[in-house]
C-alpha cells in the first residue's frame, strides 16, 4: 500500500464505529415488561419468557404495533452481555485477526472500534448492575488496547447526565445538574493523563447546556441521529417530542457541520463539528441500505463522507459489524469508484475536514501548552501561568483540574489575558491555598483534535518542586 493511497480523501467513505462503552448491563424479565409499559403502554401482558418469545414471533395482538414490539424484545437487543466475562469473551473474538481482517477496507486495514467510555458515578440506584466508579470501564478497555496494539482502536468520551433520583438506568439530559462531569474529566486528566477530543452524547441527547460545554473544549461530536423522517420517534414514549435523540432539523445527508449557537441541530458558526451516527440493528434511528447507499453516492460526487455507526458494548458487536459490512459491500458494488476507510474518529474528521494535516502540510502546528507555577511571587499570591506555546487552543480556555491534599478534584475557570494565548490561575482565599494542592492538570485540544495535556505534581512542603508530564496516553502502546 502506497502512502499516497492513505492520503486520498476524494471519493472516500470513512467508517467510524462509535461504541457507547458502558460495561455489562443486566435486565430481569420483569424489567423488560416495565420497559414495554413505558414505551408502548402495554400493561396486560404476563411478564414471562414465554410471552417474550410470543412477542418476538408477533403472535399476540397488540393493535398494530406488533412489529415494533418484536424489535424491542429481539434477541439482539435484550440478550445482553450482563457480566464482564461475557464482554471479555466478545472482545477476544473481536480482537482476532480472523474478525478484524475478514473484510479489510480499501487500504487493506482491519475494522476499527471507537470506545466511548462512560463512568457510572453519582448514582445510588443500580438495578441493571452497571459497573460503578471512576475509571472502572475506562481502565478495563485501556488494558484491552494495551494487549492488542496491532489494531487502531482509541478511547473516546461518553457521558450520562445524572437522573433526578440518581438511578443509573434512567435517562437525564442536564449537564448543569451533573457536577460529576467535571470530576470525571479532572480525574481523567490527573490520574490517567487523558482528555477527550471526540464525544458522544448519552441517549444521543444534547441540550443548550451540553452544547455550550462542548463548545469550550471538545472539537469533534459524533452524536447526531438526524433522520430523513422523524415521525417514527413519536411512536415510542422515550423519544416523543424530542425527549431523547432530538436531532430534528439537523443535516441528514451525511455532511459534517458547525452548529448554531442557539440550536445545536442547525448549521451555524460554532467551533465544534458534529457528525452523524446511526444505530446498528436497533429499534430507532437505524442504519440501513438506503442510508449507506446515500453516503456512497455523496462520496462518489467527490465529497469525503463520514459514516458514523452507533453501538453498545453490552450487545453482540460481531453481529453488528457483519450486518454493516454487508451494507458496505452492496453500496460499493453500486459505486465501484468509491473507497472505504475504517477509521478512528479523529482520523475521520481530519480526513474529511483538514486533509492537509495528513501530509503534515497544515499551516498551524499542533497545540502545545507551557505551564509555569510561581509559588512565592513578590507582591502577589501564588499563581499558575498557562501559555499556548504553539498552535491554538480550541475553545476560550484550557480545562483546569486540581487535586487537593484530601483527594478532592476541582475544576475552575481561568483568568484571561488580553490575548487568546495566555491564562492564569491564582491560589488565594477566594480559590484555595497552594499548600492544599497536590496536583494540577491542564488540558486542551486544537480544532484538528490534537490534544496537549500537562500535570504538575507538587511535593508536600515544597510546592516549587514539580514534575510535568506532557502526553495524552495512547493505550495501544
Amino acid at each position: 500500500m502506497e502512502q499516497s493511497d492513505l492520503l486520498q480523501t476524494d471519493n472516500l467513505v470513512l467508517i467510524v464505529h462509535a461504541v457507547d462503552t458502558e460495561g455489562p448491563l443486566y435486565e430481569s424479565t420483569s424489567a423488560t415488561f416495565q420497559r414495554l409499559k413505558h414505551l408502548f403502554g402495554l400493561t396486560h401482558l404476563p411478564p414471562t419468557r414465554a410471552t417474550i418469545e410470543a412477542l418476538r414471533r408477533q403472535e399476540i395482538d397488540l393493535g398494530g404495533i406488533e412489529e415494533k414490539v418484536a424489535t424491542v424484545v429481539s434477541g439482539h437487543l435484550i440478550d445482553y452481555n450482563d457480566t464482564w466475562d461475557k464482554i471479555d469473551r466478545m472482545l477476544e473474538r473481536l480482537n482476532s485477526p480472523r474478525f478484524r481482517l475478514k473484510t479489510p477496507d480499501s487500504f487493506g486495514r482491519g475494522w476499527v472500534f471507537n470506545w466511548h467510555c462512560l463512568d457510572h458515578v453519582g448514582f445510588v440506584v443500580n438495578p441493571r448492575r452497571r459497573s460503578m466508579g471512576f475509571h472502572a470501564i475506562f481502565d478495563h478497555y485501556a488494558q484491552v488496547l494495551r494487549e492488542n496494539p496491532e489494531w487502531r482502536d482509541q478511547i473516546h468520551f461518553h457521558f450520562h447526565p445524572v437522573s433526578t433520583y440518581r438511578e443509573a438506568h434512567k435517562c437525564a439530559t442536564s449537564f448543569v445538574n451533573s457536577p460529576e462531569l467535571h470530576e470525571i474529566l479532572c480525574r481523567r486528566i490527573i490520574e490517567r493523563n487523558w482528555f477527550p477530543s471526540v464525544f458522544r452524547a448519552g441517549f444521543q441527547a444534547e441540550r443548550p447546556d451540553s452544547h455550550w460545554f462542548l463548545e469550550q473544549w471538545i472539537p469533534f461530536d459524533i452524536s447526531s441521529m438526524a433522520m430523513e423522517d422523524h415521525s417514527e420517534l413519536d411512536a415510542v414514549t422515550d423519544f416523543r417530542n424530542g425527549r431523547s435523540g432530538d436531532w430534528r432539523g439537523a443535516p441528514s445527508d451525511w455532511s459534517l457541520y458547525h452548529p448554531s449557537h442557539d440550536d445545536w441541530r442547525r448549521p451555524g458558526n460554532c467551533r465544534r463539528v458534529i457528525g452523524r451516527a446511526l444505530n446498528v440493528l436497533n429499534r430507532i434511528g437505524a442504519i440501513n441500505q438506503h442510508e449507506m447507499d446515500k453516503a456512497f453516492a455523496r462520496a462518489a460526487g467527490g465529497q469525503p463522507t463520514v459514516v458514523g455507526l452507533a453501538s453498545h458494548d453490552f450487545r453482540d458487536l460481531e453481529a453488528e459489524v457483519d450486518f454493516v459490512q454487508d451494507l458496505i459491500r452492496q453500496a460499493q458494488a453500486r459505486h465501484p469508484g468509491v473507497k472505504v476507510a475504517y477509521c478512528e474518529a479523529g482520523e475521520a474528521f481530519r480526513r474529511a475536514l483538514y486533509p492537509e494535516t495528513l501530509s503534515g502540510d497544515a499551516g498551524e502546528a499542533p497545540v502545545e501548552l507551557d505551564l509555569s507555577l510561581n509559588p512565592d511571587p513578590e507582591n502577589d499570591v501564588p499563581h499558575l501561568t498557562i501559555t499556548c506555546r504553539q498552535g491554538r487552543a480550541f475553545g476560550p480556555q484550557p480545562f483546569l483540574a486540581i487535586e487537593t491534599m484530601s483527594h478532592r478534584f476541582i475544576h475552575d475557570n481561568l483568568d484571561f489575558s488580553l490575548d487568546d494565548r495566555r491564562w492564569s490561575y491564582a491560589f488565594h482565599d477566594d480559590t484555595l491555598p497552594l499548600d492544599d494542592v497536590r496536583r494540577i492538570g491542564v488540558a486542551t485540544n486544537d480544532k484538528y483534535g490534537h490534544t496537549d495535556l500537562k500535570v504538575l505534581e507538587l511535593t508536600r512542603g515544597a510546592p516549587s518542586i514539580i514534575t510535568q508530564t506532557h502526553e495524552k496516553k495512547d493505550f495501544r502502546q
